[in-house]
């Protein structure tokens, strides 16, 4: 009979693995071997998953922020020969992250290619309700698979970083960008607040994954070493970190702050219902709304496309409603008549001596 582990240990385990602890020291911490370590990431971080793909669904936001994480699985994409196999070198996190909430919309592993690229974007399409201000880097294959997917249902800019690569006197500047403006912002579709398009918050997130999976610290050897461990590795946070974790700026975990959990979750929690959670269609897309005005602010006139092609709005101010010109006042003594000038002819016929 092979040996099970009881749920106290289970709970330990994965307490480590969630504050991004590697195998090794997860293994002489808890006293459970690497084996069985691994074992339970992979029915764990399946489990994660497929309640991900449940649970987050029906999102309400206004702002989506996306960016990809780089990462590599048993070596870099540069040693990559032509025997390995498919899952060796990158494997790029694709992540959709409502600006508000902080809640991890949708995520994706794989190679950055225009085929996960279209995958990801759809399912983040169809986890939402509500039209978006959705704003990307400048990966290209962004454009087209934005356009197929939200059909026009979208506000979409594009926010480039050009970090630039000119030599500097001084040797810290690995990691520091130019001093100079170096943010450029491209509407792409739909009418997005351009003066506010930012990834810096998904920018920021990208940190919080590299602290909490020990397979995203760089410069050491905790890497991932298969693909399967790596995805059950990052499917894992991303279901610690929306339903489990309580975010500084709203003391509530992103899942509550989004209205998808009503308190926090904890590690017990996680790891009974991802051990006890049957597969799942994926969400399929719903109809997008157009997002409420603000208190106050005028409602923008909108119509829907057929054919669920879009939105025909309003753009900037209406003009004003044209007025109807008003008869003046007749005066009460009719004005006297001019007085022609010295050499003309007058009106009534007189000339002036």
């Amino acid at each position: 009979m092979a040996h099970v582990l009881p749920m106290a240990k289970r709970v330990e385990v994965v307490a480590h693995l969630v504050e991004g602890a590697g195998i090794r020291p997860t293994s002489r911490l808890t006293g459970v071997s690497q084996p069985a370590i691994l074992s339970l990431l992979l029915r764990v971080g399946d489990g994660c998953e497929r309640l991900h793909n449940r649970l987050v669904r029906d999102v309400d936001c206004r702002t989506v922020q996306v960016d990809e994480i780089w990462s590599y699985v048993q070596k870099k994409q540069a040693r990559v020969q032509p025997g390995d196999s498919p899952e060796v070198g990158e494997a790029y996190v694709f992540v959709g992250m409502a600006s508000a909430s902080k809640l991890v919309i949708s995520y994706r592993v794989g190679k950055r290619d225009e085929e996960n690229t279209r995958a990801f974007i759809a399912d983040l399409r169809a986890r939402l309700v509500t039209v978006p201000q959705l704003y990307l880097d400048g990966w290209q294959p962004y454009i087209a698979a934005v356009g197929d997917s939200f059909a026009g249902s979208v506000d979409y800019a594009q926010v480039v970083k050009n970090y630039s690569r000119k030599a500097r006197r001084d040797d810290d500047h690995r990691y520091e960008p130019p001093r100079d403006p170096f943010i450029t912002r491209t509407p792409v579709f739909g009418v997005p607040d351009v003066k506010r398009a930012s990834t810096s918050h998904i920018e920021r997130q990208n940190l919080t994954i590299r602290m909490h999976i020990r397979r995203f610290t760089r410069l050491c050897n905790g890497f991932s070493k298969r693909l399967p461990h790596h995805k059950a590795a990052v499917a894992l946070h991303m279901m610690f970190y929306n339903f489990c974790r309580p975010h500084e700026a709203h003391r509530v975990t992103p899942a509550m702050e989004a209205g998808l959990a009503d308190h926090v979750w904890s590690i017990e929690e996680i790891v009974t219902a991802a051990l006890s959670e049957a597969p799942a269609e994926p969400p399929k897309p719903k109809a997008l709304k157009l997002p409420e005005p603000p208190a106050g602010a005028p409602t923008t006139p909108a119509r829907a496309l057929p054919n669920g092609r879009g939105f025909l709005r309003l753009v900037g101010s209406a003009p004003a409603a044209p007025v109807a010109p008003t008869e003046p006042e007749p005066p009460s003594e009719p004005p006297p008549a001019p007085k022609p000038r010295r050499g003309q002819l007058s009106l009534f016929g007189d000339l002036d001596d």
